[in-house]
């Protein structure tokens, strides 16, 4: 008897005590998820379906955490990256193209809530001669925008600490004209832009453009637009149509083949669905070679396809291709003066929102580094002016 209640007494404290465990256990992850669902951070369950409706991934506040559809989960052998804080004064260090790409698109853009603010994604090769210009540009408009630039990866110049532009280089491959990896840096650019989620407007420049009205001007154009901005037309000369490969068909048609300028705007949404695209591009980089360009074409015709109604189908960056040929002309010192500027600035009528403008374009080019002394002269009337 004795020893039976012993073994009872035994019994009944186990079962106590793995009780107390369990209790305590549950208590301890319902703490740790109440914590975790209140700050910055997301669930890291791989197997439970995003927060929102969104077709994309999720992320939460700052950090560039990600699901695994739709791309495959990650491999539990391979190396952890750190994440990736959507914090505009931390440097991008992401250089894997793929890694880079999928965190970008991934983004749940509706957990942040700050100003937004435009990115503008300088697009060079080497440093940018008419970088004083752009200073002048943005000061005072801190935290109204993002400064991002693609150079040959040979580049390793930093300006001063000072300068708007320190430190603003990303991680970037060699591109060569006419080739794909001209749309492949402008990929790069996005992404990283991306990454930012008070970014909501993403404008393409290369290192021979200006701009052609004060920083507030040209801010409150494009965050107020209700389109994007890409010159996207049916060309049926053999530089347009002429250049389709039938090797395209049937993903890509001859219906649907556009071109138009690089130099291409975009909203936050549009630059998403650019950056997802895994059907097309593949395509354009297989097929449209020389003398097929891909960053006339791919896209022009990408959007052309998928949204079409967000496109206000022309370009905001003002080229001057009168003269024929493969480039546009070159302005040079001798070329520059107010009178050229305003021309360009209300020369032209186009629609924004639904009425009439003769604010069509806020950047030009192509402007020599010969040009900046006489465009810093007349600075002042430049940017201090509305319109």
């Amino acid at each position: 008897m004795v020893k039976q209640f012993h073994i009872t007494i035994t019994s009944l404290f186990l079962f106590s005590m793995a009780s107390f465990v369990v209790i305590l256990g549950s208590f301890t992850l319902k703490l740790l998820v109440s914590e975790g669902s209140s700050s910055c951070y997301p669930r890291l369950n791989r197997f439970s379906s995003p927060l929102t409706s969104s077709p994309y991934s999720y992320i939460l506040c700052n950090f560039a955490f990600l699901s695994s559809p739709p791309h495959p989960p990650f491999n539990s052998s391979e190396p952890k990256t750190p994440p990736v804080l959507n914090d505009d004064t931390r440097p991008h260090s992401v250089t894997d193209d793929r890694e880079l790409m999928r965190r970008a698109a991934h983004i749940l853009e509706t957990s942040c809530n700050p100003t937004p603010k435009v990115a503008f994604m300088f697009l060079s090769r080497g440093s940018l001669p008419l970088a004083p210009l752009w200073e002048k540009f943005f000061m005072g408009h801190e935290g109204l925008y993002s400064i991002y630039i693609h150079t040959s990866p040979e580049f390793i110049d930093e300006p001063p600490t000072t300068s708007v532009f320190y430190k603003r280089k990303i991680p970037s491959k060699p591109v060569h004209w006419g080739t794909a990896s001209m749309v492949d840096a402008e990929r790069r650019l996005l992404a990283n832009a991306l990454l930012d989620c008070a970014n909501q407007r993403f404008v393409l420049l290369s290192e021979a453009c200006i701009p052609l009205f004060n920083f507030t001007t040209v801010y409150n154009y494009l965050i107020k637009s209700r389109h994007s901005f890409i010159g996207s037309f049916d060309d049926p000369r053999v530089t347009g149509r002429g250049r389709y490969n039938k090797r395209m068909w049937p993903t890509v048609s001859l219906a649907n083949w556009r071109k138009g300028s690089q130099w291409f705007e975009v909203n936050r949404n549009l630059a998403v669905e650019i950056l997802s695209d895994e059907k097309y591009y593949p395509i354009f980089r297989n097929h449209c070679i020389p003398p097929c360009y891909v960053d006339e074409h791919y896209v022009p015709t990408l959007v052309n396809i998928m949204s079409p109604e967000v496109n206000s189908n022309r370009s905001i960056t003002w080229v001057d291709w009168s003269k024929g040929g493969p480039h546009p002309k070159q302005y040079v010192r001798k070329d520059v003066s107010m009178a050229l500027l305003n021309q360009v600035r209300k020369g032209f009528t186009c629609t924004y929102n639904g009425h009439t403008t003769s604010m069509c374009f806020l950047f030009a080019r192509k402007f020599h580094p010969s040009t900046l002394e006489p465009l810093l002269r007349l600075a002042p009337a430049l940017l201090n002016s509305m319109n």
